[in-house]
């Protein structure tokens, strides 16, 4: 039999809090659905050394606010506890160990939300699993290269062979993690485009502080500046400095065979060790509803609406502006999304 709610959020992480939370504040009666065990899992898997490029006072969900100098940069960890605390303070009820498998809607008023072991019943349902899921590697390499691992595994150098390391992507995950690796490793570092950087600071001031004051942060998606954003999103931070001096940039890799790597306009290279820094990829197979996903399994919304009414996405990349798969801007997206179901 399933247990009725009138909304179901689906996704324990910051994107389902933020939601979890704003619904609370119209007392709507909701729950919460947490593939992990605990809150935070997501982010304690993440590698040891990693700080976010916001600092606390725009690492925020609702103004929650994050203990510690709101001017630095907190380390994974911290953001862990922030949100196991956010949660606790204010009693969001999560339920762990729930993975959904499917989700049906019944009627245009009802949907079913199906568990391993548990069937739910909702009149709203929320899919707030990120824009972060599944590790992406491209089909471009053979089995000759006797390490190779994802980025969302890398933990930090003591995992990595002793020797030459590649890694394929230069996006903030890939700079981040080739900065570290070059204090104890040869390290190369394989990008697709031109690097673009951004400080973190500027004139004394947080670059978030500069977006906000700008009006940078809230340009929507399809936007001129918001396309012209989207693709040339730049680097934050001062990682780039240690690339320049100690790591070794490369074009593109084309093809990794018999342990060659061959690059679209640098020579080629024996590789014994890869991380693939090359992103994520959603996975909506279970959502099994018509024309809630276009061709390629990516949602089909605005602002996170669906055209199925009572469907929404939450924490997409970009989903309202460019901060909304960010601590610092899913909260905004979260209280638009209660007003439609409030208004519904």
């Amino acid at each position: 039999m399933s247990k009725f709610k009138e909304v179901v959020i689906i996704g324990g992480g910051q994107a389902g809090l933020a939601m979890g939370y704003a619904l609370k504040q119209h007392k709507i009666s909701f729950i919460i659905l947490d593939e992990n065990g605990e809150t935070g899992t997501s982010w304690r898997k993440r590698y040891d050394s990693l700080r976010l490029f916001t600092p606390r006072n725009y690492s925020q969900l609702h103004n929650f606010t994050f203990e510690g100098d709101p001017n630095g940069f907190p380390h994974k960890d911290e953001v862990v506890l922030y949100l196991q605390k956010f949660k606790s303070v204010n009693n969001l009820p999560v339920i762990n160990n729930q993975k959904v498998i499917k989700l049906s809607n019944v009627s245009n008023q009802k949907f079913r939300i199906f568990t391993q072991d548990q069937c739910y019943t909702a009149r709203y349902v929320v899919v707030a699993t990120g824009a972060f899921h599944h590790p992406f590697i491209p089909h471009i390499h053979d089995d000759s290269i006797p390490f190779m691992i994802h980025a969302s595994d890398y933990q930090n150098p003591e995992q990595i062979p002793k020797g030459d390391v590649l890694i394929f992507g230069a996006g903030n995950t890939g700079i981040q993690i080739a900065a570290e690796l070059s204090g104890t490793h040869t390290v190369t570092l394989s990008k697709s485009k031109s690097i673009k950087r951004i400080p973190q600071r500027i004139a004394g001031k947080s670059l978030f502080w500069w977006l906000e004051t700008l009006g940078v942060s809230i340009v929507k998606p399809d936007s001129l500046v918001g396309k012209f954003i989207q693709k040339r999103d730049p680097i934050i931070g001062d990682d780039y400095k240690t690339i320049k001096k100690y790591v070794e940039v490369v074009s593109r890799v084309e093809a990794v065979k018999e342990g060659i790597a061959s690059f679209k306009n640098s020579p080629s290279k024996e590789v014994k060790s890869i991380i693939w820094a090359t992103g994520y990829r959603n996975n909506y197979s279970w959502v099994d509803i018509k024309g809630v996903l276009n061709d390629v399994g990516k949602p089909i919304h605005k602002f996170g609406v669906t055209n199925v009414q009572g469907l929404y996405f939450l924490g997409l990349s970009w989903q309202s502006k460019r901060s909304s798969a960010l601590i610092y801007g899913v909260s905004d997206d979260a209280n638009a999304i209660a007003e439609k179901i409030i208004q519904r």
